[in-house]
């Protein structure tokens, strides 16, 4: 069960969050404690049931953990699918107690709709996109996207053109992470046939798409102040280029012919995520 929770994703949506919760205080909203702690259960609740959707969908020629008979396998279904109903009800009754208690703003209703949408386009039939190829854009949206809009809006209220001007290379980070998973996987998406991001585009697209999404995300930084934001806040982001380079030579690399490390590949590609993340939520805190 706790494999099926995919655990890095919560970790890395508790990332994102933090980063929207701090770009208020920077903007010099007060910190509100009671819609954080609202919010941060919200998202990783629909999060949680992104994960455990994915697996009472997942194509019944595939096993769902190592040894399963198939009435343990339709007993698994039937406990994810029940717990990811009561997860969403659970989190649509903490929005209305957030709305009572604090008054909503349309923005935020429609990020956290847009949340719980996304869940199910991600991992519901007929749509069921996680297997269409699109799986990994709906996580980076979800996750670099979605999840930080929705921590700013309950202490903001209102979208500002810095979280937008963050998020968007966050999102393509995030999802030039993602197509990194999918290249040591590969060998098993191929044997279950699963739609996966980098199957859609075959090897000769993904490689160079991943480098222009690397490329996008530091150049997005770059362009920042010529919006009107300063250089000082956005820079600590550059800290972690010397990574996302590496990351960029190691599967060109692998590519070109030479031996795999995929550790250490989905190592630095997670790595580069995270830290940029927490440099820049660092940098928002502590200003």
């Amino acid at each position: 069960m706790i494999k099926l929770l995919r655990p890095l994703h919560l970790l890395l949506a508790t990332l994102t969050y933090l980063l929207g919760a701090s770009i208020p205080a920077y903007l010099g909203k007060p910190f509100q404690l009671a819609p954080f702690v609202l919010g941060l259960a919200i998202t990783l609740l629909a999060q949680t049931s992104m994960a455990y959707l994915r697996e009472v969908f997942r194509p019944h020629n595939e096993p769902l953990i190592e040894g399963e008979t198939p009435q343990k396998k339709e007993t698994l279904r039937n406990n994810l699918l029940y717990i990811s109903v009561g997860m969403i009800g659970t989190a649509a009754v903490i929005a209305l107690i957030a709305h009572l208690v604090f008054t909503l703003t349309l923005p935020s209703f429609l990020f956290l709709l847009s949340s719980i949408v996304l869940v199910l386009l991600y991992a519901i039939p007929p749509l069921h996109l996680v297997n269409r190829g699109f799986g990994e854009l709906i996580l980076a949206i979800h996750i670099a996207y979605v999840i930080p809009s929705i921590a700013f809006l309950l202490q903001a209220a209102e979208m500002s053109r810095l979280l937008a001007t963050l998020l968007l290379p966050l999102t393509t980070l995030a999802l030039a992470y993602f197509l990194i998973l999918n290249f040591t996987t590969f060998p098993d998406d191929q044997k279950y046939e699963r739609g996966t991001l980098l199957r859609r585009l075959t090897w000769e697209r993904a490689v160079p798409l991943h480098h222009s999404l690397i490329a996008f995300t530091y150049l997005a930084f770059a362009l920042a102040p010529f919006f009107g934001f300063a250089f000082n806040v956005i820079a600590p982001a550059f800290l972690t280029l010397p990574f996302a380079a590496f990351q960029i030579y190691q599967l060109q690399s692998i590519a070109n012919g030479s031996p795999p490390n995929w550790k250490l590949l989905t190592a630095t590609a997670l790595a580069v995520f995270c830290l940029t993340t927490y440099f820049l939520t660092l940098t928002f805190w502590l200003r």
